[in-house]
């Protein structure tokens, strides 16, 4: 009797073990979704065009860049979802209830001009990438957005949330393009250790753009509201927390094989010009195969797809919550009509935008991209703000190494985001 005691008990813990592992991967998936989509969507073609263009031009010389811009985000975007889960309210509403009105009507004009830019990049996006399977952009620009509109307003949340996650895990055809461009292993991990720099002023041109446009505006609100929505609370948030994580290093391991995948052959073979994201695909092919570039194609039209989606999504909860009005997927067309007719709207222009003749779409874009820019300090300033005042954070505010990352996070993106507005004016 006393040894089947002793075996049995060894049992009995292995067991209780396994069924809190269980019980924790459960919860774990029960609140994956927001982190892991927003980071993923800031890889959209205005993403992947500066990674190709990084590693077409520089070889693999840029990827420890993507060291520090990993630890930047899971900082910022960190926070976001923290106030998220603990005050129940979008970073609009806490802005506007803080700061005021006035203050809220600055940041989400700012806001909405930028995105507007964003998402006719998108669209271009999605227009280049289907080129390539010999698509016309008046073909596939209305039905993309017709397939947008249609997913996230005629579906409800989590629905919704389970096929964005599943167009996340499409990105991961670009580390099977890099594989198939045969790259020099031993030398990209090098240069991904060990920083690099040259005197040549493109390169720290292309810093600044690697780094500086890692953290935008839209991802701070589109999580923070995205965080309210699912009904993350300070309960869940510990599991949440993980999801952000996991989101800021996945979609930087993609930024990394995008790199690869064109310093292997783009810039292999002495050609390291690219000017559209599209060319990148296209480049591919004579050295990596045409599955590679096929691969690289489908991940671009993948991207557009879901960049799509989000960031109308992104700038309808701003405004909406900036200026008090319900909003929200889980809501009805009925329940929430300034909502999804803001959501409508910014797709319809921003397709329509796209394919109307003779419009400056490469304007739009780095005017979007100045203006991100000038708004960016603005939130990082308010979000830093938010989180340290206890009668909205209670227990949750940062401490003193948190704030010290934080600021320091701040005053190197602000920094960086100044060295582009300037390179981006002066070009």
């Amino acid at each position: 009797m006393r040894g089947e005691h002793s075996i049995s008990r060894p049992l009995v813990r292995r067991t209780a073990n396994l069924s809190a592992l269980r019980y924790r991967m459960i919860a774990f998936l029960a609140v994956l979704g927001p982190g892991f989509i927003t980071a993923n969507v800031d890889n959209d073609p205005g993403g992947i065009l500066t990674y190709s263009l990084a590693g077409a031009k520089f070889g693999y010389l840029l990827l420890w860049t993507l060291i520090p811009t990993t630890i930047a985000l899971i900082v910022v975007q960190e926070m976001a979802a923290r106030m998220g889960a603990v005050t129940g309210k979008g970073l609009s509403d806490l802005i506007r209830e803080e700061f005021g009105l006035r203050a809220t009507f600055f940041t989400m004009a700012i806001l909405s001009l930028a995105d507007f830019g964003n998402i006719a990049s998108e669209f271009a996006g999605l227009a280049s990438g289907m080129a390539i399977l010999h698509v016309s952009k008046f073909i596939a620009v209305p039905i993309g957005a017709a397939l947008v509109w249609i997913v996230v307003v005629r579906g409800r949340y989590k629905p919704v949330e389970r096929l964005l996650i599943l167009f996340s895990l499409i990105y991961f055809t670009y580390p099977i393009s890099a594989f198939l461009a045969k790259p020099d292993w031993k030398l990209a991990l090098h240069d991904t250790l060990v920083p690099q720099w040259s005197n040549d002023p493109a390169y720290l041109v292309a810093i600044v753009g690697l780094i500086g446009t890692t953290i935008t505006p839209w991802m701070q609100f589109y999580l923070q509201a995205s965080i309210v929505e699912k009904g993350v609370d300070q309960r869940h948030y510990a599991l949440s927390r993980w999801d952000v994580i996991l989101g800021c290093i996945v979609t930087d391991v993609i930024a990394f094989f995008i790199v690869v995948a064109c310093a292997a052959t783009i810039h292999k073979s002495g050609h390291g010009d690219v000017n559209d994201v599209g060319e990148a695909a296209l480049a591919l092919r004579p050295f990596a195969g045409q599955f590679a570039s096929l691969l690289f194609a489908v991940g671009l039209i993948n991207a557009s797809l879901l960049s799509a989606a989000i960031l109308p999504l992104a700038t309808a909860y701003n405004i909406c919550e900036g200026l008090g009005f319900e909003s929200g997927i889980e809501k009805r067309f009925s329940e929430a009509p300034l909502f999804y007719w803001l959501y409508t709207l910014l797709i319809v222009c921003g397709a329509g935008f796209v394919l109307a003749p003779g419009l400056p779409l490469l304007k739009v874009i780095l005017f979007s991209q100045v203006l991100n820019g000038i708004l960016l300090p603005f939130v990082l300033f308010y979000m830093l703000v938010l989180i340290n005042r206890k009668r909205i954070m209670q227990e949750f505010t940062n401490n003193v190494w948190q704030n010290a990352i934080a600021w320091s996070t701040a005053v190197v993106m602000i920094a960086l985001t100044a060295g582009m507005i300037w390179t981006t004016i002066r070009g």
